[in-house]
């Protein structure tokens, strides 16, 4: 029986896809490197300074990764302040009531950095239902690894048996196998490059889960 859910944030809870996207291909532009969107999509699910990493190996990046994740965290941030129609995904506000209100423990492992989970977090005043946040920032490797998920498996008042993940990137679907934890995959119009198929379960809109249903996962 599930005794805990685990969120990612991206793509699930709110639609920040494309607020990262732009301030990635701005910045991008700024470097002068030729990024493609194939490239730009394997890397979905990576926290910010291993995608800066792995893309000073591919190109001739002179600046420092701190001052790149600066910047893109500079462009992302004013680009979310301006930006007015952001919301949370259909259906998972809902879904997070009614988890939260029948007792369901609730965990964000999200490969975001801490201050831009917590901009989310404010502004749409999430942090009543979950207990912890856990930020890809503070992990040495990015999701597919599995670091992240059983680091917040730790924190549940459940042993991982009797966790579940919500996920929507083929990286972050084969971090919570690699955890050995029941993955809910979701099936979202920003994830349709994204392989789903390792995901015990897919999903293609929110009201398709609910308590009674999650908790006998």
């Amino acid at each position: 029986m599930t005794q805990t859910v685990i969120f990612d944030m991206d793509g699930v809870i709110v639609d920040t896809e494309p607020v990262h996207s732009y301030a990635y291909f701005q910045h991008f532009t700024e470097l002068k490197i030729d990024v493609s969107k194939d490239m730009f999509t394997s890397f979905m699910g990576n926290s910010t300074r291993n995608t800066f990493q792995k893309l000073k190996e591919l190109f001739p990046i002179d600046d420092e990764v701190e001052d790149l994740i600066q910047r893109k965290r500079t462009i992302f941030n004013d680009a979310f302040d301006n930006k007015e129609d952001l919301y949370l995904i259909e259906g998972v506000e809902k879904l997070i009531q009614d988890l939260h209100g029948n007792g369901m423990q609730l965990i964000l492992a999200s490969s975001a950095a801490k201050v831009t989970i917590d901009r989310v977090f404010k502004r749409f005043n999430l942090h009543q239902y979950f207990t912890h946040i856990v930020s890809g920032e503070d992990f040495p490797h990015s999701k597919p690894h599995p670091a992240i998920f059983e680091h917040a498996a730790t924190l549940s008042v459940a042993p991982k048996e009797n966790c579940i993940i919500i996920e929507d990137s083929t990286n972050g679907i084969r971090a919570a196998k690699a955890a050995g934890i029941f993955c809910v995959g979701y099936n979202s119009e920003n994830s349709k490059l994204q392989d789903l198929s390792l995901a015990d379960v897919v999903i293609n809109h929110f009201d398709e889960l609910s308590f009674d249903l999650i908790s006998k996962y």
